[in-house]
């Protein structure tokens, strides 16, 4: 989508927002001992109070609001009453959503608590790529070329 208006520059932002919001109060949320389901319930709570749907369950009728990866499970994992997030665990949240005719996208990892197993530092390998991907997207570079 291309935003050519003020009027989408506002409903792109306030749909970056809920999204935004949502991931961090979810962040927030998490604990030793809660479920990937319950962390999801309380996410897709917050998208409804903000007016945003969830992308994944209104596009492709996905089983939960959020997608919630733990530990070595790979990314937009199903949130489930079985799965009890640890100490230590290294949790990934995805938060995709439509407001208004906008979507926005954004997730992010951490651990949960103390850094047990030693993830911290894959995250910060991973926000310096990010960074340095970041640092190289201009007019006229091609996306393979930041992915090289």
């Amino acid at each position: 989508m291309s935003i050519t208006t003020e009027a989408e520059s506002i409903g792109m932002k306030k749909a970056s927002e809920a999204v935004a919001y949502t991931l961090k109060e979810m962040r927030n949320f998490t604990r030793p001992g809660i479920s990937t389901k319950e962390l999801d319930d309380y996410g897709g709570k917050i998208l409804n109070d903000l007016g945003a749907k969830s992308a994944p369950y209104l596009t492709y009728g996905f089983p939960g609001w959020t997608c919630i990866s733990v530990n070595h499970e790979f990314c937009h994992c199903i949130p489930s009453s079985k799965r009890i997030l640890k100490e230590g665990d290294l949790i990934n949240i995805d938060v995709s959503a439509e407001r208004d005719g906008f979507w926005s996208d954004n997730g992010g990892s951490f651990v949960i608590g103390e850094d047990i197993h030693q993830h911290q530092k894959l995250i910060e390998s991973s926000k310096e790529i990010l960074h340095k991907a970041i640092s190289n997207i201009k007019g006229g570079v091609r996306i393979s070329d930041i992915g090289f």
